[in-house]
């Protein structure tokens, strides 16, 4: 069971947030913290596993507590949970070495999301064995395919099926043409399509005619 501590400043978010964590399998909350101080006594005497850290504290910036906290407990991880959007603020979370960065509001599903990659990806680098390989370190990073999150409804093995119709076609295909030849909706064929333009995988063409442009969809090495 992975230990969580919820620092946040706001009484009723650090309740909603613990319910989300609560609602994952494999994750227990085992304290909140309400200030920097408050927080780095409840590290150094529940020493959890991961920290959802807010920026904004009364007494202390939440990236400079970081550094705190991990004086009392090295081994700690931290996830930003912080309405902090600020490019700069972002950029010094990820120097600190924090294993997210997430914008308030968010969703239950939003957070489980990086909870269940922490879980799948750290957490498993940590136990699986003394030599790491580079798929190891790929899911660390969030590169490996199979770990990816997908929409609601789909799955990894479609999404494949639908890079290799991409892949084996001599140019661009729209979601009616990739649904015709996967025995799939059109509906269906075009989620799967946007999400590999989202990830940067597709460009998309559009063709214009009578009506609305036709999206069509091209891998990007072609």
């Amino acid at each position: 069971m992975i230990k969580v501590l919820i620092v946040d400043d706001d009484f009723m978010v650090a309740k909603v947030h613990a319910g989300f964590i609560q609602r994952t399998p494999g994750f227990a909350v085992v304290g909140v913290a309400h200030t920097g101080a408050q927080a780095v006594i409840e590290t150094e005497r529940l020493r959890p596993d991961l920290v959802l850290l807010d920026i904004h504290l009364p007494d202390i910036n939440g990236l400079d507590l970081m550094h705190r906290l991990r004086d009392v407990a090295p081994e700690l991880d931290v996830l930003v949970i912080s309405a902090a959007r600020e490019v700069e603020t972002v950029r010094k979370a990820l120097r600190g070495g924090i294993v997210h960065y997430l914008i308030k509001p968010f969703s239950q599903s939003d957070l489980q999301e990086r909870l269940e990659h922490y879980r799948s990806a750290y957490q498993g680098l940590d136990s699986a064995k003394d030599v790491a390989e580079q798929s190891d370190v790929n899911r660390v990073f969030g590169l490996d395919r199979t770990e990816r999150p997908l929409p609601k409804g789909c799955s990894i093995e479609t999404l494949k099926l639908v890079e290799a119709t991409l892949n084996a076609a001599d140019g661009d295909l729209s979601a009616a043409e990739v649904a015709e030849q996967l025995g799939t909706s059109r509906v269906s064929a075009r989620r799967y399509l946007e999400y590999l333009h989202d990830e940067g995988t597709l460009d998309v063409r559009l063709k214009y005619g009578v009506g609305r442009p036709e999206r069509r969809y091209v891998l990007k090495c072609q």
